[in-house]
């Protein structure tokens, strides 16, 4: 057993304390609702960056990552590099996170409602907290898998680290918010820095270079390192993480709140060029760990391939190692899972429930408390959720699809909404419903195997879906926006009289 309670527990346990208690000591400074949810609009450049890293890598990123190389070699690598062309372009354009920022808006449906009116706010608020709750519902099974394997636990402690998982990350998100947040992030960059860089650091040097690109190309041949190449990949798969990565630099909220953290547009645009590099890392670094894995463990089929890095590692990693890795993995989980609880808190605060907040004006001290009971409902949901659902594919599939039912629609809306004078609700109707729809109909089919077999034949697995989504999703926008003006102006026509 390479996991040695008395040092690599030491190591967590420390390192956890002093995370809890940095995330506390600022809750003082937290006097009004825009300091829990935004920073009061202070962020610089370096606390940008490292919080913005710190919250796109946890511990589910390090197990589907892994995932990918391990099911398909340096070819699942591919989305880390389109997230980081795409991220590069987006900060170096200022391409509608720039007239966002300066809207001086905290979420992206406020935005919409200067546009569209109240009702599509309302309803994009729904839709993107639908989708990001989905979407966010795996992170608590996924860390406890990996925590469990890693260290070599039982696997009925499973529920009972999930639990203690969401607890830890709770109780600081609800007192402090997002200054609570900012503060963890920065010392989580840290620690996942170190642990990224040592791990690696032992596979190159145990394994080396030559025998995980020799493993690759003996498991899957030429496909394994160009995914036009490999058939359970192809154009539509690159095609779909190529809508994902776009249009989660553009309105994915984690991403988002950040932006619109930072003390102005030019800071928010460095954030975005400076973190881009990261996604390709993200990707690259944890799948080498999952290469190695396939290495050391031979093919896996199926979704039990996602557990294959955790297990590798706890072989392969002394101890002192293992307890830094797996205190750097709480670092990215922590740091994920509070920054995403507080980002779908603020949409249902500030989106969902503004036509309560107009009818009667709340005071400072209301609104922080409900955006603090927020929270706590949230991890409620997530904690029986990741009891309850059961992946039915790999984890980078359904994060995608579930992400898509909010991001489809939602780029399609601020595209609109920024660039496009003709845009109106119609447009913004059609392409809600349009986004959601495809998505939760294949999810539903897939998790209840609903007619599969039909699907299979047909060619209409999930890559194929969400660039359909994507694309009908852009044309509702445009259709629905151009009839209005015709129907509303033939009936506002007074009939001839016979």
């Amino acid at each position: 057993m390479n996991f040695y309670w008395p040092i690599d527990g030491t190591i967590i346990f420390v390192y956890l304390a002093f995370t809890m208690l940095a995330g506390l000591a600022v809750r003082k400074y937290v006097g009004k609702v825009e300091d829990f949810l935004v920073a009061g609009r202070e962020v610089n450049l370096h606390l940008g960056i490292a919080s913005l890293a710190a919250t796109e890598f946890g511990i589910v990123t390090c197990m589907y990552t892994a995932q990918n190389a391990f099911d398909h070699g340096f070819a699942g690598m591919t989305p880390g590099i389109l997230m980081t062309i795409s991220m590069f372009l987006v900060g170096a354009t200022g391409f509608c996170i720039e007239p966002m920022r300066k809207a001086g808006v905290m979420t992206i449906p406020e935005m919409f409602e200067k546009r569209f009116g109240m009702k599509i706010r309302w309803l994009s608020g729904v839709v993107i907290v639908v989708g990001g709750l989905l979407n966010m519902g795996v992170f608590l099974r996924t860390g406890g898998e990996f925590l469990v394997h890693a260290t070599g636990m039982e696997e009925n402690y499973l529920e009972l680290t999930m639990t203690v998982l969401l607890i830890g990350v709770a109780v600081y998100t609800v007192l402090g918010g997002m200054l609570s947040v900012l503060v963890t992030d920065y010392l989580q960059f840290i620690f996942i820095a170190l642990g990224l860089l040592g791990v690696t650091a032992v596979v190159l040097t145990n394994i080396g270079w030559d025998t995980l690109v020799s493993t690759v190309q003996t498991n899957y041949g030429e496909g394994g390192f160009n995914p036009f190449r490999r058939e359970k990949l192809g154009w539509p798969w690159v095609l779909f993480n190529a809508c994902v990565a776009g249009a989660m630099m553009l309105t994915w909220q984690t991403n988002i709140q950040r932006i619109l953290a930072a003390k102005d547009s030019k800071t928010g645009r460095k954030i975005y060029t400076h973190t881009s590099f990261f996604y390709a890392c993200r990707f690259m670094l944890p799948g080498l760990w999952g290469i190695a894995a396939l290495y050391s463990l031979g093919p896996i089929i199926g979704p039990e391939s996602a557990n294959a890095m955790p297990k590798f590692l706890y072989g392969a990693l002394s101890s002192g190692l293992i307890g830094l890795l797996i205190a750097a993995m709480l670092a990215a989980d922590m740091s994920t899972d509070s920054s995403y609880m507080l980002t779908w808190g603020s949409v249902i605060y500030n989106d969902i429930l503004a036509p309560l907040r107009r009818r009667q004006q709340w005071s400072q001290k209301f609104g922080l408390l409900v955006n603090r009971f927020i929270i706590i409902a949230i991890g409620i949901f997530l904690l029986v959720y990741g009891l309850w659902y059961e992946l039915k594919g790999g984890i980078w599939e359904y994060l995608r699809l579930t992400a898509t039912i909010y991001l489809s629609s939602i780029t399609a809306l601020l595209i609109a909404c920024c660039y496009w004078k003709r845009a109106n609700d119609w447009g913004a109707y059609a392409a809600l419903a349009t986004g959601a729809v495809l998505p939760l109909t294949f999810l539903t089919s897939q998790q209840f195997e609903i007619s599969s077999n039909w699907a299979e034949t047909r060619g209409l697995n999930g890559d194929v879906v969400g660039v359909a989504t994507f694309v009908l999703t852009g044309v509702a926008m445009v259709v629905g926006s151009l009839l209005k003006p015709l129907f509303v102006e033939n009936a506002n026509v007074p009939r001839e009289e016979s």
